[in-house]
């Protein structure tokens, strides 16, 4: 364990500070087997560069495949998502060879983006393929289907409009079936897109779908698809005013990934790698967007760097809680899945977990079963007993209030170890 405690301060490698007329940044030597980070509850304050050497990462409990494997060489970095998220670290680093490591702070990343902005892309663009996977992984697991690529032939707009079509939600059945046919006009089912278009535009709500370009704010009343998954996508979009729902379909059941807030940032890894959109945008209640286009994009590197780092810390936070969603698919238990889902937005939120805390999440039970994945005909039963066994915890105008939050802590922690006696036995 020593070398873990040496490695949390730096005790085991030498500094010296380089970029003197940039933001100092900081050199850091860890000997071969020396544990750099670790996983636990300590909150992250910095992240790493590898300049010599080769580090290992692993984690506790696996909860997904790694994609690239575990191994890092000089121009990898790692730490990253803990540090800009300012959540506690979600992976193990072990040196494997002697290591020479680039220490960055929290409050360095703004003059990284100015100074060094080739490895600042390098990490958005990491973290942006991996939401992509993490994304696709969570919604297939959530709905009991294996993870496999999407066709590519506008199916995903299809299936999306004729989902809605059922849920009687015709007016995102309209915007979904309207791109479907604006972008895949020889689309094997635009025939029986165009009759279901004209059906849905009977109860649906106005929509625009022609922006001007230069308009960069816009308005989206509730309800109304700002974009859906399997459409082209050139643009990200800042949250200003509203709330907006993240949310995938497979298998006939929606997934509920994020409720945005002002300030988030959504879209980006349509404009960051010129795909399809990966998920559906939802206006959850009246909102408004700045959008921010390629070209705005590269010039707020150099005069804006505060937006870019902001962005970074928003794919990091939410790198983070789809780690902690993906935990809590290998749940068995629906209710401690219910009680984990509300312990990780109490840390998402940093929300005090003390004795006689109260906190109103921003959800109820709707939304909640759509987070874990518990279909429609389950849910019920399953809520029933999840409130029962959590008594401090009601539901206030649709959204889940508690007057002890840790009470849910407490809880959690006892669901899990129901679980882990139950793995072990």
């Amino acid at each position: 364990m020593s070398n873990v405690e040496k490695a949390s301060d730096f005790g085991c490698g030498v500094k010296r500070d380089i970029m003197s007329e940039k933001p100092k940044i900081t050199l850091v030597n860890f000997k071969k087997d020396a544990y750099i980070i670790v996983e636990g509850p300590q909150i992250a304050k910095c992240f790493f560069i590898i300049r010599e050497g080769k580090v290992r990462i692993t984690k506790v409990a696996e909860v997904v495949k790694e994609e690239g494997g575990d191994m890092l060489v000089p121009g990898d970095f790692f730490g990253v998502i803990a540090t800009m998220s300012e959540h506690s670290h979600i992976e193990i680093a072990q040196a494997i060879t002697d290591v020479v490591l680039i220490c960055i702070h929290k409050n360095q990343f703004e003059g990284l983006v100015q100074y060094n902005t080739p490895i600042v892309m390098k990490i958005i663009l990491y973290f942006s393929r991996r939401m992509r996977y993490l994304d696709r992984t969570l919604t297939h697991r959530a709905a009991k289907q294996s993870a496999e690529e999407e066709e590519e032939d506008g199916s995903v707009l299809f299936n999306l409009g004729e989902f809605y079509d059922t849920q009687r939600s015709y007016t995102a059945a309209y915007y979904a079936y309207h791109q479907y046919i604006t972008y895949y006009p020889e689309g094997s089912h635009v025939q029986k897109a165009t009759e279901r278009m004209d059906v849905c535009g009977h109860y649906s709500k106005p929509i625009t779908f022609q922006f001007d370009k230069t308009e960069l704010t816009r308005t989206y009343n509730k309800d109304t698809l700002i974009f859906a998954e399997g459409e082209p996508g050139d643009e990200l979009f800042i949250l200003q005013h509203g709330s907006v729902k993240i949310t995938k379909v497979a298998n006939n059941h929606e997934v509920l990934l994020a409720v945005l807030k002002p300030g988030d940032i959504f879209g980006e890894m349509a404009l960051l790698e010129s795909k399809a959109r990966s998920a559906n945008a939802v206006a959850y209640e009246d909102c408004t967007v700045l959008t921010v286009n390629w070209e705005n994009f590269q010039n707020m590197a150099k005069t804006q760097p505060h937006i870019i780092t902001r962005l970074t810390q928003l794919l990091a936070e939410r790198l983070w809680v789809i780690y902690k969603q993906l935990a809590n698919t290998l749940i068995t238990d629906p209710v401690a899945r219910l009680c984990d889902a509300l312990h990780t937005d109490l840390e998402k939120n940093r929300v005090s977990m003390q004795p006689n805390s109260s906190y109103t999440f921003s959800f109820g039970p709707k939304e909640l079963v759509a987070m874990v994945g518990i279909s429609r005909e389950e849910s019920s039963p399953v809520l029933q007993k999840f409130m029962k066994e959590n008594t401090s915890l009601k539901v206030v105008d649709n959204k889940f209030h508690t007057t002890n939050t840790l009470d849910i802590v407490k809880q959690n922690t006892v669901y899990k170890n129901i679980q882990r006696r139950k793995a072990n036995s």
